[in-house]
């Protein structure tokens, strides 16, 4: 397990591909799950409208109306538009990819800052190289360990700032041009929309979208998903971990992350069906059931910190994929016999 001083060390490549030629050998009809979900889009629509509609509403309201409103109503927009962008990235919402840019830039636009280009530039090394620090931008830095370390007031600082933690990480990875066309169309496109939101309704509008946005992957207990997902909780080295409990139905069943990570091309709404189909495989690993009760654990737990991580320097050896290999090896799976 992790030390207060040093993440957990792993010489193995990252633990999902095995799990996943295991499965879909022993059941094959999880390859009729893997495709896209155009609804998706229907959900970025509602979650874009929401939080428009909120922001005209409370240009007037109260400060504290404001933040009551992100906390309790804003944040789970936020962080479902966040769950879109994720879908978008993974080219699960269209077929075209064209399209998916498109969506997730739409669907960041209620978000305040431009991040949806960059994400899908970097989110897919993480499932190829999980734990590779210059490939993997969920990765915390060694000194950002260290600075918070195991109070629960720098936990609480690290999830109230993670944003900010979040948007140094990608400039240390490794094999990815954060610049180019697409990643300034997203700059220009949501500084004119957040410049729009601030001439036309105040900068309260404004804020109750910075508000929900930081609250949807901070110090919430929505922000307890990325303890959920990677930190090492349960005593043991199980680098990934789901979530089952209420929140998957706002959430688009994020919980449901090691289903993803075995299965990254099954869009959100077919993952519980993998659980259900292969339960077997799911039901011996450890996860969580309460993002309210893991938030708490978390803060007072001094055992967990920024380095409860398992780190890896080996990116794969013989079983060694790039992120479009994984893609091309994922679509054959859902087309061999």
């Amino acid at each position: 397990m992790a030390t207060e001083k040093n993440f957990n060390w792993s010489d193995d490549s990252e633990p999902h591909k095995k799990r996943t030629k295991l499965i879909i050998r022993q059941h094959p009809e999880i390859r009729e799950l893997i495709g896209r979900n155009p609804y998706t889009m229907l959900v970025i629509i509602l979650c874009v409208g929401i939080q428009v509609g909120l922001a005209v509403w409370l240009q007037h309201a109260s400060w504290m109306v404001v933040l009551m409103v992100s906390y309790l109503i804003g944040a789970f927009a936020s962080h479902a538009l966040f769950i879109c962008i994720h879908e978008c990235a993974h080219n699960l919402v269209f077929k075209n990819k064209t399209l998916n840019t498109l969506a997730g830039i739409f669907a960041n636009l209620p978000q305040a800052f431009p991040s949806s280009v960059s994400f899908q530039k970097y989110h897919l090394k993480h499932h190829s190289y999980q734990g590779v620090p210059e490939l993997d931008a969920d990765m915390p830095f060694g000194w950002e360990a260290k600075l918070i370390n195991n109070t629960w007031y720098g936990k609480a600082l690290w999830l109230l700032f993670f944003p900010i933690f979040q948007l140094l990480r990608p400039f240390r990875l490794k094999e990815i041009e954060l610049l180019d066309a697409w990643t300034i169309v997203n700059w220009m496109l949501e500084i004119a929309f957040m410049a729009a939101v601030i001439y036309f309704f105040g900068a309260k509008a404004a804020l109750y979208m910075v508000f929900s946005f930081f609250f949807s992957v901070g110090l919430h207990p929505l922000g307890a998903r990325w303890i959920q997902e990677h930190y090492l909780t349960h005593g043991d080295h199980q680098e990934t971990k789901s979530y089952y409990g209420i929140l998957n139905f706002v959430n688009l069943n994020v919980g449901y992350h090691n289903e993803h990570h075995d299965f990254p091309s099954v869009p959100w709404n077919k993952l519980p069906l993998i659980k259900k189909f292969a339960d077997e495989h799911y039901e011996t690993l450890g996860y969580h059931t309460s993002y309210t009760g893991l938030l708490f654990r978390f803060l007072f737990d001094r055992e967990l910190s920024l380095f409860s991580r398992t780190r890896r320097s080996n990116r794969g050896g013989k079983s060694k994929i790039n992120t479009e290999q994984a893609t091309e090896t994922l679509t054959l799976v859902s087309k061999s016999a």
